[in-house]
């Protein structure tokens, strides 16, 4: 993680301190989110700091220009660029909003386009095999069918999976409280197939605690008995892939876009897929709209007598 320098370390690192503290109360960002401001607005003093800017109320559009050409030549990724001028202009608007500046002097930056990327997904046959992969009497073959399900299940991001608590089921009723982004919980559906891999998962674990303690357990656990990270998610599923014979076919998100592109091709509403992946806004649930569309495109080619 890149460093204030020396020069610019007084007149930067309080305000960036209250900026991020704001947007935890406010927004309720996680850990990670904070993280990535904070390299960034990093980033960010370093360049003002050798432009000759003792506080950040002393940058113009024209030097955070340079800023932004800068990122660019460093050969940075358009997304990259385009989360790093994002988090300039938050930071300047919380800028104005405090009054440390009158104008917001990163109002005018512009990201640059990208290219939206039609989600990969798997087959309903490769779902079921990759889901078969894991054997019960492996090592973790429990625990590991249970992630790929509920994942499967709920549309769950990998973030979300490894921040259940046992606390969070609600096998009899088939549900699971998921903390999402900003804060925002909502209610996962637990299938069939999902409850009997929980299940058999939870049976397998050590004896059960006192009541209380129970419920804030973490729900998936590594072999040292700690909650699994997402990396650990990331490692079980390229071994499953591998038995799958679906190697480098998927990633842990892949399996949330499976879930959604399966949900409306078998005619959910739209809405009500939204709702089940935790989307803020309707128009981020729509992508997978394209990924149906082409797909009934592609079954009217074949099947209509009258497509040709």
């Amino acid at each position: 993680m890149p460093s204030l320098p020396p020069q610019a370390s007084a007149g930067f690192s309080a305000v960036i301190d209250r900026f991020l503290g704001a947007m935890v109360a406010e927004r309720g960002c996680s850990p990670f989110t904070v993280k990535s401001y904070r390299e960034d607005l990093l980033q960010l003093a370093e360049f003002l700091a050798s432009a000759g800017c003792r506080t950040p109320d002393e940058a113009t559009s024209m030097i955070l220009r340079r800023f932004a050409g800068g990122l660019h030549a460093a050969g940075y990724a358009p997304a990259t660029v385009a989360r790093k001028l994002a988090s300039t202009r938050s930071f300047y608007t919380f800028g104005q909003r405090e009054g440390w500046v009158r104008t917001n002097p990163a109002k005018p930056l512009r990201g640059p386009r990208r290219a939206r990327k039609l989600p990969k997904f798997l087959t309903g046959e490769e779902i079921g095999r990759l889901l078969a992969a894991p054997q019960p009497k492996a090592a973790g073959g429990l625990r590991d069918r249970a992630i790929l399900e509920l994942m499967y299940s709920a549309g769950l991001r990998v973030r979300e999976l490894v921040t259940l608590d046992d606390g969070d089921l609600d096998l009899r009723g088939g549900t699971v409280r998921v903390r999402g982004k900003g804060r925002r919980e909502r209610l996962g559906i637990v299938g069939r197939h999902a409850r009997g891999a929980i299940e058999s998962w939870l049976a397998s674990r050590a004896s059960p605690r006192a009541t209380a303690v129970a419920r804030a357990q973490p729900l998936f656990t590594n072999k040292f008995g700690t909650r699994l990270s997402v990396r650990g998610v990331g490692r079980l599923l390229e071994k499953h892939l591998l038995t799958a014979g679906l190697s480098g076919r998927a990633s842990p998100h892949t399996l949330r876009h499976s879930f959604a592109t399966h949900l409306l091709d078998a005619g959910a509403d739209i809405r009500s897929v939204q709702e089940l992946l935790g989307h803020k806004s309707l128009v981020t649930t729509q992508i997978y709209t394209h990924v149906t569309t082409t797909r009934l495109l592609d079954a009217f080619d074949k099947a209509h007598p009258r497509a040709r």
